[in-house]
């Protein structure tokens, strides 16, 4: 590989903020924010909205949100049918 040209590849942290689960893998990001782990060495931390610990496939826990009643014009549109 060239030299200079490739981004820095480290260990960092992944942090869910919907569910406050942390796990250490290694990517080109980078970030300002620090944390310490519980082997004691301090990472970088990249800061997610969704992982497997919080999305709706992996936890088996479905949200079901009827946005302004898009279910029953649906019904209501296919019942003339």
């Amino acid at each position: 590989m060239k030299k200079g040209i490739h981004p820095a590849y480290r260990e960092v942290v992944f942090q869910d903020t919907s569910s406050d689960y942390k796990f250490i893998t290694r990517s080109t990001m980078t970030s300002d924010e620090t944390i310490t782990m519980e082997d004691g060495k301090e990472y970088p931390v990249i800061k997610v909205e969704v992982s497997s610990a919080s999305h709706p496939f992996y936890t088996g826990k479905n949200l079901f949100v009827d946005t302004a009643g898009r279910i029953d014009k649906f019904k209501q549109r296919y019942q003339k049918k």
